[in-house]
């Protein structure tokens, strides 16, 4: 095949690719050896996959990203969890989740104009909030479906779905399933909503009065009309100007998407306009990249302004190398993407990110300011004279069929027993896992504080993306970027905690260490829904290597607390949430009764202050009998191991 077509160079995507050719070679060859399918670099980003080949219908299926209830939009019950759930999955080990309620969200009315899909669950967000939606699945009847189900991660849903419609038919049909319609036609009755079902809760949205939303920044549940935002920046000291849009993403790069932003683009090149902010295209896969290169679409977006960058998350997990901006620069930034957290885009502290269409990025991207409502305001064109955008419409699939593109996809050979998987044990980029230590029997005596978080915790405070992202393979490196991203209540700032040891201030990696060399335990102290955003599982693996213990928080976000347990971990939650300001980051902290550690029972903690006097609190943990083994075995995969030992 030819070079793909990309406005970034050839040679830099090949350097990359020879640069992290010991990685790619590992997965190759370990999916080789084991049965695993290998989507090669540049197939894209492994939700847009899922929708074209995995996602139907009916399906169950699970995937190690927070964002998998991508392919709800299909029909599918498809949920987010940490790794070791899909190993444990792989390893044909039953997968266990708590009973979710079920929030219905009835859309009437239709969309039109300016209003699309990412309006909804905008709305929706705005509504529920980053945690209304934990121990739920939502879900929803009407248009829109894979934009919508995608960023209900955005909302801590356990999933999102959409009943089967004939949408679904003719997206099966466009990609190849016509096999998988027809049995889906045949029965839709189980498909749907059964007659009289009772909600939890039921959200009701009129579609043909939901007006452009825009979300931020710093988190995705602020919602704004995108016709009230640009006064309420300035009121909030925020910039208006727009350095950069950005679309594409896994949540906004269907066909479709692009189709509409390069409606809104080819208007301005009609009147002499390109964008007044830099643009950048990010296509959801290869098929959606060969596509709409064929069909027109990306040369429209390159003759506005815009970069067609690889086929992958890039700046939307913070795989951007910005150059426009210094580390500390105030800025606005708007993307069509789903998340955005402090520093989450660029590492920029200082961004102000905002999310919203892809449509109304390009718009905002031609005119540079939060300011402008393409809905009421007017352009100047290169001629002087003034103009309007109309709203963009588009196909929802290609008129042909799709352009596959490039064949990315490794399939496992019939017997790999005689591949060989080659980790080097000098690599800075992989490392095999070693066994974590099992419980010794004893309680947790006089644990130190590592750091006592204020406000919002993300995964991406706890374990960072962009560049800590090559070091995803080698757990003691990337460990060097543990909670640098979260805020000390002691001193206000991020990555700056007291050694308890030395009362020395530093990185909180390094103090970690420090207190893992000295053979001292550590606990954290978290806020509401700590470990919300990615399913990251670095952010339950790099405490328990640097010698945590415990978490101690007001709440948990679903995927995080159980990837804490599967990593031997304890994460509780305080009875009574007025005792998160009993603890103070110079106490030592105790958890006793252990050996009586059973589901449903509280923990007893002993709060020991520097004077010499003691508190005891109650802290509350979901662990069911099979967790609580984990717990007493070192981790999951221990616990798996002693019952291979005993059957074998």
């Amino acid at each position: 095949h030819p070079p793909t077509p990309l406005a970034v160079s050839n040679f830099q995507f090949y350097f990359f690719i020879r640069k992290s050719k010991e990685v790619y070679n590992f997965l190759s060859t370990a999916g080789a050896k084991y049965g695993v399918g290998f989507w090669k670099p540049g197939s894209g980003i492994i939700h847009q996959i899922i929708l074209e080949n995995y996602s139907y219908p009916g399906v169950m299926l699970i995937g190690t990203d927070s964002h998998t209830p991508n392919g709800g939009g299909l029909g599918g019950i498809c949920i987010g969890v940490g790794g070791a759930d899909a190993v444990d999955v792989m390893a044909g080990i039953p997968w266990e989740l708590k009973c979710p309620k079920v929030i219905g969200v009835k859309l009437t009315g239709k969309l039109s104009g300016w209003s699309s899909p990412k309006d909804v669950i905008l709305k929706v967000a705005g509504i529920l909030t980053v945690k209304g939606g934990t121990g739920a699945i939502i879900e929803y009847h009407g248009p829109g479906m894979a934009t919508i189900c995608n960023m209900g991660a955005e909302i801590g849903a356990t999933t999102s779905i959409f009943p089967y419609n004939t949408r679904m038919k003719k997206y099966l049909d466009k990609t190849g399933r016509a096999d998988i319609a027809a049995l889906a036609d045949e029965f839709q009755q189980y498909l749907v909503p059964d007659a009289g079902c009772q909600y939890d809760q039921v959200i009701e949205i009129n579609l043909s009065e939901l007006k452009p939303h825009i979300n931020g920044p710093f988190t995705p549940d602020l919602a704004h009309p995108v016709s009230d935002v640009g006064a309420v920046a300035e009121k909030e000291g925020w910039p208006v100007d727009i350095r950069v849009g950005l679309i594409g993403s896994c949540t906004n790069s269907s066909y479709e998407d692009m189709g509409r932003s390069a409606a809104v683009a080819k208007q301005a090149l009609a009147h002499g306009l390109k964008c007044k902010s830099k643009f950048t295209i990010t296509p959801g896969s290869e098929q959606i990249r060969a596509t709409i290169e064929r069909d027109g679409y990306a040369q429209i977006l390159r003759d506005v302004g815009g970069l067609i960058l690889a086929n992958a998350c890039g700046p939307c997990i913070g795989q951007w190398d910005r150059k426009d901006i210094k580390k500390g620069e105030k800025n606005t930034i708007v993307t069509s993407y789903n998340r955005n957290f402090t520093g989450r885009n660029d590492a920029n502290p200082e961004t102000h990110a905002f999310v919203t269409s892809p449509e109304i990025v390009t718009a905002l991207s031609i005119a540079g300011t939060l300011k402008f409502n393409p809905e009421t305001d007017f352009l100047t064109g290169a001629d002087g004279k003034k103009f309007k955008l109309e709203a963009p419409d588009a196909d929802e699939l290609p008129r042909l069929d799709f352009d596959p593109g490039q064949d990315t996809y490794q399939y496992p050979p019939k017997d790999g027993s005689g591949q060989h998987v080659d980790v080097s044990p000098t690599s800075q980029r992989l490392q095999l896992l070693e066994p974590f230590d099992k419980w010794d029997g004893k309680d947790l005596e006089d644990m130190l504080i590592l750091i006592k978080v204020k406000g919002k915790c993300t995964t991406d405070h706890i374990s960072a993306a962009g560049p800590w992202l090559k070091f995803r393979g080698h757990l003691d490196n990337i460990s060097n970027n543990l909670l640098i991203g979260a805020i000390n209540i002691e001193n206000g700032k991020a990555n700056s905690v007291r050694n308890a040891l030395t009362q020395e201030f530093g990185p909180v990696p390094d103090t970690a260490r420090y207190y893992k060399k000295m053979g001292v335990k550590w606990a954290v102290i978290g806020d509401e829904n700590y470990g919300e955003g990615s399913s990251r599982e670095h952010a339950a693996l790099e405490p328990r290597h640097l010698g945590g213990r415990v978490i101690i928080t007001k709440s948990f976000a679903r995927i995080h607390e159980t990837n804490l347990k599967k990593q031997g971990l304890l994460p509780l939650t305080f009875a009574d949430p007025a005792d998160y300001n009993k603890i103070h980051p110079v106490d030592k902290l105790s958890i006793v009764g252990l050996a009586d550690f059973a589901p449903g029972k509280p923990l007893k903690c002993i709060i020991k202050h520097p004077n010499g006097s003691q508190e005891t609190i109650m802290l509350n943990h979901t662990f069911n009998e099979s967790q609580i083994e984990w717990f007493q075995a070192g981790s999951a995969l221990n616990r798996m191991k002693e019952l291979q030992q005993k059957s074998s």
